[in-house]
């Protein structure tokens, strides 16, 4: 449904200009953003997917991938439609690059989504499966409504967004897992329609400015953002400007959307990535995608003891003190922990909301 959108003005040649993201779509009269979920509708912007989900499911938090926020916990994930990137190789383009507003079934308002989350023992609600940014007024109303029920919310983004909205919006955000997609403008450009300078500024806020909990994610594509080089870069700059406690998640690829021609993701490739940032001063580094049991194990950055180990998203072994801290050394884990590991485990729940308050 249309619900009146936030973050735009009007221009001296009559045109809307969208403030949300680096995109800063001029809008005519029934015009839509890239993104095309904001439109303009005579003299003002809108959100049209307001209230309206691709779906719901109760997902263990790993899948996000969050490997320090409340380990082995359930969160209630969903999306919308639509998207402000053009990523070639998008693994949920069925869902982000929607053009078909019918396939928005699931309506909810943000209290019914909050209640579902507590009425299902989520701990955490997901925006997820499309870019958040672009449904901001829905997500920020939904994360008001979830904090009032003890939910925490998670975003998970490719941080392309301006300023005054990221400060809104991350302030009603518990933790975040931004993609960072490639480490070169130019892979940004081809591949995905958008810039890199914008996402790395929001790093840098997110981990210095704000208090969220941040993760980040690489999609690892041959030939593409895999090369030595690259990774190197990459893995430098997140210890020199974010800190080597940011937990970093290398994944691999595979063919689908416009990127086609590329092969899977080698499960050496991954492995050599983590090997790369480890030995630049990164100290959580995983693999996803792959069976690699290695690339899922949380170790104490002081001591290097094995303070969490998973079986995909399960947790097997959770040796935390209930402060949060390596038994052996007393060294605390950057992260968010509760005294015991959920125990969710590899399941995956659809469920459909009824109730609409």
């Amino acid at each position: 449904m249309n619900h009146p959108a936030r973050w735009w003005h009007t221009l001296p040649d009559g045109r809307i200009q969208c403030d949300l993201c680096p995109r800063d779509c001029h809008l005519h009269e029934g015009q839509r953003g890239a993104c095309f979920v904001r439109e303009r509708v005579g003299d003002a912007m809108v959100l049209n997917t307001y209230g309206r989900s691709s779906g719901f499911c109760i997902d263990p938090i790993e899948k996000k991938p969050l490997n320090h926020f409340y380990p082995g916990s359930s969160i209630l994930s969903f999306g919308t439609a639509g998207c402000n990137l053009a990523c070639k190789f998008c693994q949920n383009w069925d869902i982000s690059k929607s053009r078909d507003m019918d396939r928005l079934m699931d309506a909810a308002s943000p209290l019914a989504i909050a209640r579902a989350a507590r009425n299902v023992g989520a701990t955490s609600v997901a925006f997820t499966y499309n870019d958040p940014v672009i449904f901001a007024e829905y997500a920020i109303d939904i994360a008001v409504e979830c904090h009032v029920e003890n939910v925490r919310t998670v975003a998970v983004t490719a941080g392309y967004i301006h300023a005054e909205p990221r400060r809104e919006f991350f302030a009603v955000m518990d933790a975040a897992n931004v993609d960072l997609k490639g480490f070169s403008d130019e892979f940004y450009v081809k591949l995905c329609g958008a810039h890199l300078a914008p996402v790395l500024d929001t790093l840098v806020w997110l981990k210095h400015e704000s208090r969220t909990w941040l993760e980040i994610t690489t999609l690892l594509i041959p030939g593409a953002n895999d090369s030595d080089a690259e990774i190197t870069a990459m893995s430098q700059w997140i210890a020199r400007e974010l800190g080597p406690d940011v937990p970093l998640h290398f994944t691999a690829f595979h063919p689908d959307y416009k990127l086609t021609d590329r092969p899977a993701t080698p499960l050496a490739t991954v492995q050599r990535a983590r090997h790369i940032a480890r030995s630049e001063g990164l100290q959580h580094v995983y693999t996803g995608n792959v069976q690699d049991p290695a690339g899922a194990i949380t170790h104490c950055a002081h001591c290097a003891t094995p303070l969490i180990e998973r079986d995909g998203y399960a947790i097997l072994k959770y040796r935390l003190t209930p402060e949060g801290l390596c038994p052996d050394c007393s060294t605390p884990l950057a992260g968010h922990f509760a005294a015991q590991a959920g125990k969710f485990g590899n399941r995956r729940i659809p469920i459909q909301l009824s109730v609409n308050p």
